[in-house]
């Protein structure tokens, strides 16, 4: 096993990496390109959904779910029904994860696109609560729940697809596109609501918010259609065929026992959750909390916000790739490092600029925040958590780590964000909430292993 400060170059890769040697076929290469279309039409829907839903939560869910409500109570109720979604990604990550590992990765990635793309559908035609009161905030809480459980899986499920399918020289590179594929439904989810927010007030609130939902189940129908052509993995595909040696053999070795504590056991896993703390709590709080803040509390036009995150979307096509560069030129945790530095940097200084409410000023502010906190730092993360777990458990171990972190930040961090608004009425702790989430990944990075380049095929985790 490498450690902590053990850099495992890209040229000292086995030239028979299963990617590698899939790859040099035509066929393989066909494979190749399948997964990353599929992969990435699949991680766009999921972060379509959960744009459209923290736009929707920020603009418009308080006055349709939650009218009786304060402005910040409306605020508060509506980012309660988003945490929802993340309790639900550790259990399906748990369920689904444990699929991946002993079935294989294609029955997942089908499974989670079917659910995903159902819930989102139905979210879109769930009536108002003045048509059937408390009905209706409780059918958000359901739809999220169902939502979160097949999410838990599809983004672990495809970071873990494209790294296994990715030369090892180049997987910082190709596995970013799964960043790609968030920053991709990002995109979409700000278009339709930067054309429906035009809208007169009644229109909206009545049938125009529903248009978003609706339209992302084209997104999983295409996403269905590649996925029920792909073919395995190359790594899972090689790891099943070692078992079926190991279970033909007359005699079989006697299975080693592991003895080290449940801590050092458990190294790699609190690293991935430490990481995805780092990221995911800023980035929720840039495209999400901040949003709604810039709206509701601030009162600038919600146009303002919506050209911001549209913006961030498109500049997200270079930031992401360049990332995934840059962790394959001089390692993941420098690169991650880097960029948990600036989101700390960043954190006061935003909020003192939004409240300027000038235009290009909170315009400004969102992009750089989505751009650090919602793609850079995403795209390194994506090849560093494959790499960090061994063949045998990776998906389920890599998807809980992330989905556990999740919670922990992203899923509960517009909600602690409103909760601080509401008691102190002054955006200082917010900033302070943003920057500790921050600090967390950058002090994971002094503890987390260098993995660039490494043998997924090992069967043990990274540290």
């Amino acid at each position: 096993m490498s450690q902590p400060n053990s850099v495992a170059k890209p040229d000292t890769v086995p030239s028979t990496a299963a990617a590698d040697e899939r790859l040099t076929t035509e066929e393989g290469r066909k494979d190749f390109w399948r997964a990353t279309l599929s992969c990435w039409l699949g991680t766009a829907m999921e972060y379509a959904d959960f744009a459209l839903y923290g736009l929707a939560a920020g603009i418009i869910f308080g006055d349709v779910f939650f009218p009786e409500a304060s402005p910040a109570m409306a605020l508060l109720s509506s980012f309660a029904t988003w945490s929802v979604g993340f309790i639900a990604r550790p259990i399906g990550a748990l369920f689904f994860g444990w699929l991946g590992d002993r079935r294989g990765r294609k029955i997942v990635m089908v499974s989670t696109i079917i659910l995903m793309g159902v819930s989102t559908t139905l979210i879109g035609l769930i009536p108002s609560y003045a048509s059937i009161g408390l009905w209706a905030p409780a059918c958000l809480v359901i739809l999220r729940f169902t939502q979160g459980f097949g999410a838990g899986a599809e983004l672990s499920g495809g970071t873990v697809m494209l790294g296994e399918y990715a030369p090892a020289q180049r997987r910082g590179l190709v596995s970013s596109i799964i960043a790609l594929g968030s920053n991709s439904g990002t995109l979409v989810a700000s278009l339709v609501w930067l054309a429906v927010v035009q809208m007169d007030q009644q229109s909206l609130q009545e049938w125009g918010w529903r248009i978003p939902f609706l339209c992302s189940s084209l997104i999983a129908l295409v996403a269905l259609w590649i996925r029920r052509h792909l073919r395995e993995t190359p790594v899972f595909e090689r790891q099943k065929q070692a078992l079926q040696q190991q279970r033909s053999q007359v005699k079989s070795t006697p299975a080693t026992t592991d003895n080290r504590g449940f801590w050092q056991r458990s190294r790699a896993f609190l690293v991935m959750v430490g990481l995805r703390i780092g990221e995911n709590g800023p980035s929720y709080l840039a495209q999400g909390f901040i949003i709604g803040y810039v709206v509701k509390v601030l009162a600038v036009d919600k146009s303002v916000a919506t050209t911001a995150v549209f913006i961030a979307s498109l500049l997200g096509f270079l930031i992401i790739p360049l990332a995934g560069w840059l962790s394959d030129r001089f390692g993941r945790r420098i690169t991650y490092r880097c960029f948990c530095l600036l989101l700390i940097l960043y954190a006061f200084p935003a909020f003192m600029l939004l409240d300027s409410r000038e235009p290009a000023v909170v315009i400004a502010t969102i992009v750089t925040g989505m751009g650090l906190a919602s793609l850079g730092i995403f795209g390194v993360q994506a090849a560093w958590g494959v790499e960090l777990f061994g063949v045998t458990h990776r998906y389920t171990k890599m998807a809980t780590a992330k989905e556990l972190g999740s919670i922990l930040s992203g899923g509960t961090a517009p909600l602690v964000a409103a909760a601080l608004l509401s008691w102190t009425g002054h955006w200082w702790p917010i900033a302070t909430y943003f920057a500790a989430m921050a600090a967390i990944g950058l002090i994971t990075t002094f503890v987390a292993p260098e993995t660039r380049g490494r043998d997924l095929n090992d069967p043990d985790d990274a540290i």
